[in-house]
């Protein structure tokens, strides 16, 4: 099993000042603790659901990543995960490949259908109209991603985007591409563009009981995990299967609150998550951590939960 850590918020006690000497604190140490990979949101404002008022600090996700990239070794690099329709795939795709390049090979591309109707349009980005153009945006998005990062310079003509002359150079170094997850649950279309396009699905946990602060849904989220989850990956096994597509090859990876303190959870209970995740089919966790500032937090995941679920 790999854990990875999403940074969510960007408002800990001395911040705006201190974000970004703090940011460049916190991914130090989760590349030092052995987390498989970083995350930050692509967002424009906080969020709320626990995590913050929409005026809260937020960081733009591919800056973020760019500033992170530059203070770490090891770690992959990714957002958890991009609205498809924020930015023009092409250039979506040439960002994405220029973090791969300038990271060594640990840049990932994390995409989804998009969702937060009040920051598009605080920002002045417009909403698709209908569910069936949000959803034709995401995987038009994925197909030229492939497309440019087989280095196809061949006109990409779709109903949402038309591409010219795509050209991707120079192209990543990751082989054969960018490591490519697809967050959502959507069983008809989400999981199907999985199957089709993604190395990696990405579920929502929830919020363990005795973490504090979280939406009524985020718990029942994790109250109704197990039957849950086991439902959406036989949907994207039944997919893989029309796709032709080794579903074994595809990581199932869930986003998760985490806190271990003696308020909360303990490192031996973290662990217990993680086993009764591996038995239900899950092989890549991503915790995201309200104390993730005080940096212990971090070094506690990696020395005492990391270890025990490697061989998970």
């Amino acid at each position: 099993m790999k854990i990875g850590l999403q940074i969510p918020r960007f408002h800990w006690p001395g911040s705006p000042r201190n974000i970004g000497t703090k940011l460049a604190e916190i991914a130090g140490a989760a590349d030092d603790a052995g987390f498989d990979s970083l995350w930050v949101m692509d967002h424009f404002y906080q969020v709320g659901q626990g995590y913050g008022a929409p005026e809260e600090p937020m960081l733009e996700g591919y800056t973020a990543l760019a500033y992170m990239a530059a203070v770490t070794r090891r770690v992959r690099l990714g957002t958890m995960v991009t609205g498809a329709f924020y930015r023009h795939p092409g250039v979506l795709i040439k960002m994405v490949t220029t973090l791969d390049v300038l990271s060594g090979g640990r840049g990932i591309l994390g995409i989804g259908a998009g969702w937060y109707r009040q920051e598009s349009l605080g920002m002045g980005v417009p909403f698709p109209r209908s569910l069936m153009e949000l959803m034709g945006r995401l995987e038009e998005t994925l197909q030229i991603a492939h497309h440019m990062w087989r280095d196809d310079r061949s006109t990409f003509e779709g109903r949402y985007y038309r591409l010219e002359e795509p050209i991707c150079s120079p192209q990543p170094i990751s082989r054969p591409h960018p490591y490519i997850l697809v967050g959502g649950g959507g069983e008809e279309k989400t999981l199907r563009y999985v199957a089709r396009y993604g190395d990696a699905c990405n579920l929502h946990l929830g919020a363990h009981p005795k973490l504090r602060g979280y939406t009524p849904r985020s718990y029942e989220n994790y109250r109704t995990r197990a039957d849950r989850i086991r439902h959406k990956l036989e949907v994207l096994r039944k997919h893989c299967e029309r796709e032709k597509r080794d579903y074994d090859e595809i990581d199932k990876s869930v986003l998760s609150p985490m806190e271990v303190s003696p308020e909360a959870l303990t490192p031996g209970e973290a662990v217990e998550m993680c086993r009764e995740l591996a038995e239900i089919g899950i092989n890549y966790v991503i915790f995201n951590m309200p104390n993730d500032h005080e940096i212990t937090s971090i070094e506690v995941i990696g020395e005492e939960v990391i270890p025990r679920v490697e061989d998970m």
